[in-house]
């Protein structure tokens, strides 16, 4: 019976403390506010979008940057080796037709 009695005390107490339920809607004016404040704290940029293509952009321009370097290096390096007598598999075909012929 005791824990009835608290039990009925505590749901009094939480229907005497509740409050109406929030609405669904916000209140009025809010959207523009948070439009506001959002403007506000960028003003050189209304959307991170501009940013984030000038990276990409970036970031592309050195990849191909790089590649570029790179393949060159591996070309300019493979015409030194071009030559016959310091090409091992050239090497190893002129043994090889050495053998057979």
């Amino acid at each position: 019976m005791d824990r009835d009695n608290q039990l009925d005390r505590l749901l009094r107490s939480a229907r005497a403390h509740a409050q109406e339920s929030p609405s669904e809607v916000a209140p009025f004016g809010f959207e523009t506010r948070v439009v506001a404040l959002a403007r506000a704290r960028r003003p050189d940029q209304g959307l991170a979008l501009p940013g984030f293509v000038r990276r990409v952009v970036l970031i592309a321009l050195a990849v191909i940057v790089i590649s570029t370097a790179a393949a060159y290096r591996e070309l300019a390096e493979n015409e030194t080796f071009g030559e016959p007598d310091t090409n091992e598999f050239a090497i190893a075909d002129a043994a090889i037709q050495d053998t057979f012929l």
